[in-house]
C-alpha cells in the first residue's frame, strides 16, 4: 500500500498565449514567462509554467502531475537537444529518499514546438481559462540505452548542468541520438552504453522482478499536457488587393512519452509495480 504523499517545493514562475505583444512587454530578445491553467486526464486542474529565452534560444515548460511529480521539459534549439526532468515523490517507509530525480535527453526536431522568439511573445487574454490541447499527438516509447556523464553534459547542452543537477547519476539518452550528436562533433566520452536484455539474459522488466535489489529495466511515463506545437497564420489584403500572411495565434498539442532504462536495483523503480 502506498504511503502518504509529500509535496515538492512550489512551482516557480510560469509563461504564455495569444501572439499580439502587449504595451511595455519585453522585446523578442527578452526572457518571458507565463502561467497557464491546464486540465489533466483525471479532470484535475494544474498550473503549467512556460518560459522562453530567445537570447539563449531555449524554452522551458513545467507542471505538476496528478500523482505529485514535477515534470520539466527544456528545449535547447541551438544544440538541438530536448531534456525531460521528473522529480518523483519518494516513499520514505519503503527506504526511498524524499524525491527521486530522472533526466531523459533526446534530439530536438525543429517542428516539434514553436520557436523561442515566438514563445516569448505569447500572451493569454484570460488567465483563468482552463485549457485543453487541440491536438493529441501519439505516444512515443523510447529505449534509453545510454547514460550521460553529468560533469561532461554541458558539452551537449549547457542546460543539463542546471536542469539535471538533482539527477547526476540518472541521466539517460538513446544510442541513435548519440550518433546524431557525435556527427555534430560532441565528445563521445560523456556517453556510456547501459546493459540490455541481450547482454544479460536474466535482466527482467522491473514490474516482473520480485527482488527489490536486483537490476531490471524500468519504465517511466510522463505527459506534456499542453504546449504550443505550431504557429497559426492568418491572411490579410491591403488596399491594392495584395494578400499577405501574418502570425495570429498558436495550435496547442498534448504528447505522452514512455522511457525504458536500466536501473541497478528495482528499489529505484518502485512505481513500476503499479502499472
Amino acid at each position: 500500500m502506498r504511503g502518504p504523499r509529500r509535496r515538492l517545493p512550489a512551482l516557480p514562475a510560469l509563461l504564455w498565449l495569444a501572439l499580439a505583444p502587449l504595451p511595455g512587454a519585453p522585446g523578442p530578445a527578452a526572457r518571458a514567462e507565463l502561467r497557464v491553467r491546464v486540465r489533466l486526464p483525471g479532470g484535475q486542474v494544474t498550473e503549467e509554467s512556460l518560459q522562453a529565452d530567445s537570447r539563449s534560444d531555449c524554452i522551458s515548460l513545467e507542471l505538476r502531475t496528478a500523482d505529485g511529480a514535477l515534470v520539466t521539459l527544456t528545449a535547447d534549439f541551438r544544440q538541438e537537444v530536448k531534456i525531460f526532468r521528473a522529480l518523483i515523490l519518494g516513499e520514505l517507509e519503503r527506504g526511498q529518499s524524499q524525491f527521486q530525480a530522472l533526466c531523459f535527453v533526446t534530439r530536438l526536431h525543429r517542428n516539434e514546438i514553436i520557436p523561442s522568439e515566438s514563445m516569448a511573445k505569447l500572451r493569454q487574454k484570460n488567465p483563468r481559462t482552463v485549457r485543453q490541447a487541440e491536438e493529441v499527438r501519439g505516444l512515443e516509447h523510447l529505449s534509453m540505452d545510454v547514460a550521460v556523464n553529468f560533469s561532461k553534459g554541458a558539452q551537449l547542452s549547457s542546460h543539463i548542468h542546471n536542469v539535471c543537477a538533482e539527477a547526476k547519476e540518472a541521466i539517460y539518452t538513446r544510442e541513435e541520438d548519440v550518433k546524431f550528436w557525435l556527427e555534430k562533433g560532441v565528445d563521445g566520452s560523456m556517453f556510456e552504453v547501459l546493459p540490455q536484455t541481450s547482454d544479460l539474459p536474466d535482466l527482467q522488466r522491473c514490474k516482473l522482478c520480485a527482488d527489490r535489489w536486483k537490476p531490471c529495466i524500468c519504465s517511466y511515463s510522463l505527459s506534456i499536457e499542453w504546449y504550443p506545437c505550431m504557429l497559426k497564420y492568418c491572411k490579410s489584403r491591403d488596399a491594392g488587393g495584395k494578400v499577405s500572411s501574418y502570425k495570429c495565434g498558436i495550435r496547442s498539442c498534448q504528447k505522452g512519452y514512455t522511457f525504458d532504462y536500466y536501473v541497478p536495483q528495482k528499489q529505484l523503480c518502485l512505481w513500476d509495480e503499479e502499472t
